[in-house]
C-alpha cells in the first residue's frame, strides 16, 4: 500500500507541474512550434470528417488512388471490416482484401499496417489474424506488423493513414470493428452489426484529412515509428499523386496545420509532449467559448484550466461532451470515477452559471433511449482553434501513449467562421436539428452556446447532463488512479531508488 500511495504522489506531483505551466498565453498566435506542437505545415486542403460512415468511405475513395505507399498506423486494425457496409461486398470488400488487391494490380504499391502489440488482448478486433496472419497478407509488398516497442502498460495510440506521402488522415478512429456509424446514430441500425449479428451501440467520432506539406509531415512521424518499431527505414514517396477523396469537399484551404505528438521516451525514442502543452495552451487561450468532445476527461491539470476560467466572472463558457457509459471495470473504476468527480469539482466552482457537461442519447424507438458513444477527441477554442486527433483528456496521454494530433489556428476571417460552422454542426447533429437554425437560435441567444443548447434540446435525441453535475459527492481523484492512468512509463524499481533518495 506504501508503494501505491508513493507512485500516487509521484504521478500527482507530475500532473501539478504540468497545471502550473504559465497560464496566460503569450500576445499572439496559440501555436508555437517547438512548445505545444511539433511542427506547423501547409495543408493545401483540410477537412474535418465527422463520424464513420463520411471517413470510411473517403478513405476508400483515397486508397483506390494510391500509387506507391499506403501506411496505416493504429490502436487496432481489423482486415474484416467493410469501409462501406451499406453498400454491396463487391463494390466494398473487406479491408483486408481490398488492400491485398490493390497491391497485386499496383507493382509500385507498397502496403504496411502497424498495429499496437497488446491490441490482440485489449482491442475489439480479431486477434488471429494480428498473430497468424491471414490469407489477404499473403504478399511481398504487403506487411502487417505488432509494434512492441513501447513501455509497460503504454498503449500506441495514434490514428493514422498515410497514402502517396501526399494525403492523411488523423485523429480519432481506427479501421477496426465497431467504430462505423451515420449522423443519425440510430439505437437499431442494422448495417450496424457484430461479427455474432447483434448491433453495436450508436458511436460518434472525428477524423481530420489533410494534404501537401502537413500530409507529409503527418507520413514523416509515421515513417519514423515505423523504423522504431521494426528497423526498416523508409523512403517517402517523390510520385506527387494527388489521391484526395473523389466529393470531399475541403473546409480549409491553404491552411498551416500544427501537429502534435505525445511518446514516453523509451529506448532510442525521446519523449514528446507537446499534445499535452497544446491542451493547456487552448484552454487557457479560451476568452469565450471551449467547447470539447472527449472520450475521456479526467487529467487534473485540464480541470485547474477549467477551474480557473470558471472563477473569472468574465470566463468563458464551458460545454463538454462525454461518453457515459464504461466498458469493463477498470475503465469504470478510473475513468468513470474520475469522470465524475473532475465534473463535481467543477460544479462547485461554477458560480456563474457557464459550465453544461452531457452524454447525447438517442430514442430506442420503444419509449426509452439509448446512449452515443463520444470516442472523438475534440477541442474548439472560440472562433480562433480546431484540434481534432487521438489524445484523451487523461493522465496516459499526457505522457505514457503514443499520441498525434491536428490542429488549425484561424488567421482569416474566413477559417474563423469555418471553425464557429463546424462547432454548430457538431452540437446540431447531437441536438438533431438542421445546423442553420442552430445558427440562427445561437444569434437570438446574444451568442451563447449554452442558451441556444437549452433552447434546442427538447426533443427524444439530445443532450442530458451527468448526475454528478448535481450530486455532492467526491471530487478528489480515486485512490489506484495512479496505477490503472498513469502519466509516464512505470518502472517498479524507481519506486525503491526514490526511497534511498
Amino acid at each position: 500500500m506504501a508503494d501505491v500511495q508513493l507512485l500516487e504522489e509521484t504521478t500527482s506531483r507530475q500532473a501539478l507541474d504540468i497545471a502550473r505551466e504559465p497560464t496566460q498565453v503569450p500576445a499572439g498566435p496559440i501555436l508555437r512550434p517547438g512548445q505545444n506542437c511539433w511542427r506547423v505545415a501547409q495543408a493545401d486542403r483540410a477537412s474535418v470528417l465527422i463520424d464513420g460512415a463520411p471517413y470510411f468511405a473517403h478513405l476508400e475513395s483515397a486508397l483506390r488512388k494510391a500509387q506507391r505507399s499506403i501506411l496505416i498506423i493504429g490502436w487496432d486494425f481489423d482486415g474484416s471490416i467493410r469501409l462501406r457496409p451499406d453498400a454491396s461486398p463487391e463494390d466494398s470488400p473487406p479491408l483486408g482484401p481490398f488492400l491485398r488487391s490493390l497491391v497485386e494490380e499496383r507493382p509500385d504499391l507498397e502496403v504496411r499496417i502497424l498495429v499496437w502489440s497488446i491490441a490482440i488482448v485489449h482491442a475489439p478486433g480479431a486477434p488471429g489474424p494480428l498473430i497468424f496472419g491471414a490469407d489477404w497478407q499473403n504478399h511481398p509488398r504487403l506487411q502487417v506488423k505488432l509494434d512492441t516497442h513501447h513501455p509497460l502498460y503504454a498503449a500506441h495510440h495514434q490514428k493514422i493513414v498515410c497514402i502517396d506521402d501526399t494525403l492523411a488522415f488523423v485523429g480519432g478512429m481506427d479501421l477496426t470493428v465497431e467504430r462505423w456509424d451515420t449522423c443519425r446514430h440510430a439505437c437499431d441500425d442494422p448495417i450496424r452489426l457484430k461479427d455474432d449479428g447483434s448491433i453495436y451501440e450508436p458511436v460518434h467520432d472525428l477524423q481530420m484529412a489533410v494534404d501537401g506539406d502537413a500530409a507529409r509531415s503527418i507520413a514523416e512521424i509515421g515513417y519514423e515509428r515505423w523504423k522504431f518499431a521494426t528497423g526498416e527505414e523508409l523512403t517517402p514517396s517523390t510520385n506527387g499523386s494527388a489521391p484526395w477523396p473523389s466529393g470531399l469537399v475541403p473546409d480549409f484551404r491553404k491552411a498551416p496545420i500544427a501537429i502534435a505528438r505525445t511518446y514516453p521516451a523509451w529506448g532510442e525514442q525521446p519523449a514528446a509532449g507537446e499534445a499535452a502543452a497544446l491542451t493547456l495552451d487552448a484552454l487557457s487561450a479560451a476568452k469565450k467559448m471551449i467547447y470539447i468532445e472527449a472520450q475521456y476527461m479526467t487529467a487534473p491539470y485540464v480541470g485547474d484550466v477549467l477551474e480557473r476560467h470558471l472563477a473569472d466572472p468574465d470566463g468563458p463558457e464551458i460545454v463538454v461532451i462525454q461518453t457515459h457509459e464504461s466498458h469493463g471495470w477498470a475503465e469504470e473504476l478510473v475513468m468513470g470515477t474520475n469522470r465524475d468527480r473532475l465534473i463535481r469539482r467543477l460544479r462547485k466552482c461554477d458560480h456563474h452559471d457557464r459550465l453544461r457537461v452531457y452524454y447525447p442519447v438517442t430514442p430506442d424507438g420503444e419509449g426509452g433511449e439509448c446512449q452515443i458513444l463520444i470516442h472523438s477527441k475534440l477541442i474548439i477554442i472560440d472562433d480562433v482553434l480546431l484540434r481534432v486527433g487521438s489524445s484523451n483528456l487523461n493522465n496516459r496521454s499526457i505522457g505514457l501513449d503514443s499520441e498525434c494530433d491536428a490542429a488549425v489556428e484561424a488567421t482569416t476571417e474566413e477559417m474563423r467562421q469555418t471553425i464557429v460552422q463546424l462547432r454548430n454542426r457538431l452540437l446540431a447533429e447531437h441536438l438533431e436539428v438542421d445546423p442553420d437554425v442552430f445558427a440562427r437560435t445561437l444569434e437570438c441567444e446574444g451568442g451563447s452556446v449554452i442558451k441556444a443548447i437549452d433552447q434546442l434540446n427538447t426533443g427524444g435525441r439530445g443532450l442530458r447532463a451527468f448526475t454528478a453535475m448535481s450530486d455532492n459527492g467526491p471530487d478528489a481523484p480515486a485512490t489506484g488512479t495512479g496505477l490503472l492512468d498513469p502519466l509516464e512509463p512505470f518502472e517498479p524499481l524507481s519506486l525503491f531508488r526514490r526511497r534511498r533518495e
